[in-house]
């Protein structure tokens, strides 16, 4: 019996290792297609003995990402970049990438190619992250126009790099410094997001359509802080910056490295991050969206003073 084989692109990463594990459970044999693949080893005991296969495969390799999709029934990209480390890399991995990753699988035996984007991915944005965003969908939607995009808010769940963030920052500092304090965000909890890749693989009926993924709850940047400060039992002043002077401070940060605040992501904070009115949706996928209450206490609980042994105090 010939084996089923999925590629998932930046599988190692925080959505990766979910959609890694959903796949693994419904059979397929899968590769997950990185730069570094001893970072990827972890996902292994997620399927049997050599189900789960970490591969050698940037974006950028022509040859890497040929040898990855070939004979690939399905292709998931999850791969993306929020500041760039050299000038160009928003279009090389957003764009380029994305184009080189549906063209390949067009030319092999791919089914069905799930491309996962970002709320906001508009050609007319400000935002150079945003406008590559775009370009992506574009290029995986003219090459391949049964292709499912999938644009998510901000991602929440155990691994996330914005609860756990701002809840470490808590830690240790008495003010947190936001920009941006009055957008709109919709969290989505990353087990949703995953569960929307396996819809668009397995529902014939969405094939070449884009879908905007969001939470239950629609709420400003600052109410996001105000709750995770909530959560993790902490009292602490939110600061929110001029965007005049986030600007000034970006453009020191961004030379540093880790990038901790660059001015395209201050453009991106001038707009809201919210499911548009009359798109596609995670109920549109037969998706009912997991609220934050049900998910986010139990990780940022080591966050509380005592960690766990506050479970449960008032």
């Amino acid at each position: 019996m010939t084996r089923r084989v999925a590629v998932v692109f930046g599988g190692s990463g925080f959505v990766g290792r979910y959609v890694v594990k959903r796949l693994a459970a419904a059979g397929y044999v899968v590769r997950v297609a990185v730069r570094d693949t001893e970072a990827a080893m972890f996902l292994r005991p997620m399927g049997g003995v050599g189900q789960i296969v970490p591969l050698f495969a940037p974006v950028g390799v022509e040859a890497a990402v040929a040898r990855a999709v070939d004979g690939a029934e399905v292709v998931v990209n999850l791969t993306g970049i929020l500041a760039e480390a050299r000038k160009g890399d928003f279009e090389r991995v957003h764009a380029e990438g994305a184009g080189r990753i549906a063209r390949l699988a067009a030319s092999s035996v791919a089914r069905h190619v799930v491309h996962v984007s970002a709320i906001g991915a508009n050609e007319a944005s400000e935002s150079e992250y945003a406008r590559s965003k775009a370009r992506g969908e574009a290029a995986v939607l003219g090459i391949f126009p049964r292709a499912v995009i999938l644009r998510p808010s901000v991602i929440f769940g155990p691994e996330d790099g914005f609860f756990n963030r701002f809840a470490a920052m808590a830690q240790v500092s008495p003010v947190l410094p936001v920009v941006g304090g009055g957008t709109k965000f919709q969290p989505v909890y990353v087990g949703d997001v995953a569960d929307a890749v396996m819809a668009g693989i397995l529902r014939s009926d969405v094939q070449g359509d884009v879908f905007e993924l969001g939470g239950p709850q629609v709420m400003t940047f600052e109410a996001l802080i105000e709750y995770m400060l909530r959560v993790i039992g902490r009292k602490r002043r939110i600061f929110d910056l001029p965007m005049g002077l986030a600007r000034v401070q970006a453009a020191v940060l961004e030379r540093l490295p880790g990038k901790l605040l660059t001015r395209d992501q201050i453009k991106l904070l001038r707009r809201d991050n919210v499911v548009a009115e009359g798109a596609l949706d995670l109920a549109s996928l037969g998706i009912a969206a997991t609220p934050m209450d049900l998910v986010v206490p139990d990780y940022l609980v080591r966050f509380r003073p005592g960690g766990r042994r506050l479970v449960g105090a008032g």
